[in-house]
């Protein structure tokens, strides 16, 4: 934007609030919830000229003209929109256009999203991809590059990948507001080129450098960690964790989203250690389109965080200002003042928080969560939708777990793998309901006709990643607990963060060929089969990670596969959040990738059976 252009724009705003000029819209006697200041005004007026708000007082009479449009706030409260300050559309398995149409209702005017699950798919041609999408909605939609494509190089085979030349290419895109989380957090203390190449063309751009320490080491690695340059991080889990994380200076964003629940113990930082709350945002990080139907985005992580004891006001803070002012944009939104984007929520009550009117960029967009004005239509190319590459129909034989054979593709765990004689000790993911991490279980099995089988007694399940980028045909088995799923059940799914192979899990070689089979033939999704039967699917052709329906008839879909999951036993909050995880090979403790068995603590590969 030239100077001519925003001069012409604050003499606009100028000649509105002096009253030279009426106001596009007027919103009459509301209770102004003033973040900036924390305070709440009663009886406050808001005039709005085009996009921008030019006047907030007590009395916006002066500015309404005979065409202005008034609405009566009649006292009701008016909010900054919020603002969700780190997640992935493609998790919602809608488009960004069908992602906005579901969590702008709601109060969502603003979202900083890091495209990286695409990217692992498309590469640069993913992120552009949204970066596009995101010019064209009525909210703000901010993105950053992602900065891990793969997340582990060499741990895995990755479908695309981004190097310091991308990233600084992109940081030039309008929309790009920095660099995402930085999960490859070794790489950063231990002095990875490429990682501070990519920091340092963020740095260069005077951009924010997104974090993603996912360790429990507060230790010198994580201080060297934060030396490096990462300015928020979203992987904390416990009240160490977010004290350690704003006394060096970085800001804690907490995740509220369908899977990863963080912020009852960290949230203590501020309501029993007394910490300034202006360091701590909210996110939801990852949320299943169920939620976003059924419950709520921003709107539901602020109701949560009123719960644990903050002051509404505070938590309205953590999803407005504290965010807008750690991504450089105060002067633009995150708060109800002059000069900022009308973005405004009138709510009636502030601790069960629920927007009834929502305004974004000076346009009424939502009344009663109805939508008032029509989206964009998008259309996504072919090769978007054409991104499951198998090398053959799969088979029950592609799920063996030999108790002989390697279950790694280095040579020098060969070595380790035991003949089927003798005691076996294998190798087990542990899953951790609604948290990130997973534990590494060493548990002893027997084997059975040279193979080692599912364990039902002791809730021990196969899973395995199939390669589906490079149509390699291969497939990597190992062994996991917490499902709890009962016999003759399998789940398979193309959303397996960040590779995006396709992750299948079962207590049976046959029902995990055919759950994995349904998925490669729907181009990508999710798929539960039990009895023989599929019993739940969704359908995300989009990269194999999204829908191009609407967010209502996703949620529907995915619905079924959570019943699913339930319907073959498992009582996990959120199974398939859990499932997509488990092949992310940059969070401890064990994960799974097509290249073999990953210790995410030491970062190297281990047989998944080996000697007592």
């Amino acid at each position: 934007m030239t100077a001519q252009t925003i001069a012409e724009r604050t003499k606009n705003l100028v000649a509105v609030a002096m009253g030279r000029t009426p106001a596009d819209l007027v919103i009459r006697d509301g209770k102004w919830v003033n973040v900036q200041s924390g305070e709440i005004i009663p009886h406050t007026d808001i005039a709005i000229t085009g996009e921008r708000i030019a006047y907030v007082g007590e009395d916006a009479s002066h500015a309404i003209g005979s065409e202005t449009q008034v609405i009566e706030a009649e006292g009701r409260y008016l909010v900054p929109g919020l603002l969700d300050a780190h997640m992935h559309v493609e998790s919602g398995m809608v488009t960004m256009t069908e992602f906005v149409r579901a969590v702008a209702p709601r109060g969502t005017t603003g979202m900083f999203v890091d495209p990286h699950e695409i990217a692992n798919v498309f590469g640069l041609d993913g992120v552009r991809l949204m970066v596009d999408e995101a010019a064209g909605q009525p909210i703000h939609v901010w993105v950053q590059v992602p900065s891990c494509v793969p997340s582990a190089p060499g741990l895995e085979t990755p479908g695309a990948s981004l190097g310091p030349e991308e990233v600084a290419e992109a940081m030039a895109w309008e929309r790009v507001i920095g660099l995402g989380e930085v999960m490859n957090f070794p790489g950063v203390f231990l002095g990875d080129e490429k990682m501070h190449a990519e920091m340092a063309a963020t740095r260069a751009a005077g951009k924010t450098i997104g974090g993603h320490y996912a360790s429990p080491d507060l230790g010198l690695p994580f201080h060297g960690y934060v030396a490096g340059g990462p300015e928020d991080d979203h992987e904390g889990t416990r009240l160490e964790d977010a004290i350690a994380r704003v006394r060096q200076g970085m800001k804690l964003t907490m995740r509220y989203g369908s899977g990863w629940l963080d912020v009852a113990t960290q949230i203590k930082a501020v309501t029993e250690k007394d910490l300034d709350s202006r360091h701590f945002l909210l996110c939801t990080d990852d949320i299943h389109a169920e939620t976003l139907v059924n419950e709520g985005h921003m709107d539901r992580a602020v109701r949560h965080t009123i719960a644990q004891g903050v002051d509404p006001l505070t938590a309205i803070q953590m999803a407005t200002i504290n965010t807008a002012e750690h991504f450089g944009l105060a002067r633009d939104m995150g708060q109800i003042a002059p000069g900022r984007y009308a973005d405004v929520l009138l709510v009636t009550d502030l601790q069960d928080f629920r927007a009834q009117q929502v305004i974004a960029k000076g346009q009424v967009l939502a009344q009663d969560g109805k939508w008032l004005i029509n989206l964009p239509n998008v259309t996504y190319p072919e090769w978007a939708t054409q991104s499951v590459h198998l090398k053959k129909e799969l088979t029950a034989d592609d799920f063996r777990l030999p108790a002989s054979s390697p279950q790694s593709l280095v040579p020098s765990h060969q070595s380790l793998i035991p003949s089927p004689q003798s005691p076996l000790t294998a190798n087990v993911i542990g899953v951790i309901e609604n948290q990130a991490p997973t534990r590494h279980l060493r548990l002893k099995v027997e084997a059975e006709d040279g193979e080692i089988k599912v364990d039902l007694e002791r809730d021990i399940a196969k899973i395995a990643l199939v390669e589906r980028h490079k149509a390699t045909g291969r497939v990597q088995v190992g062994l996991v607990q917490g499902f709890g799923l009962g016999a003759n059940s399998a789940v398979a799914s193309t959303v397996a963060h960040d590779c995006h192979h396709m992750l299948v899990v079962g207590t049976d070689e046959a029902h995990m060929a055919q759950a994995a089979n349904a998925v490669a033939a729907a181009n990508g999704g999710q798929a539960v089969v039990k009895d023989g039967r599929v019993i739940g699917q969704v359908e995300l052709p989009i990269a194999g990670l999204m829908s191009n329906q609407q967010a209502e008839v996703v949620a529907e879909k995915a619905a079924t596969v959570l019943e699913g999951f339930r319907a073959c036993g498992s009582t996990l909050n959120n199974p398939n959040m859990q499932l997509s995880l488990l092949a992310l090979v940059v969070i401890p403790e064990l994960r799974i990738s097509d290249l073999g068995l990953v210790d995410a603590v030491n970062f190297e590969f281990i047989p998944v059976i080996e000697k007592s």
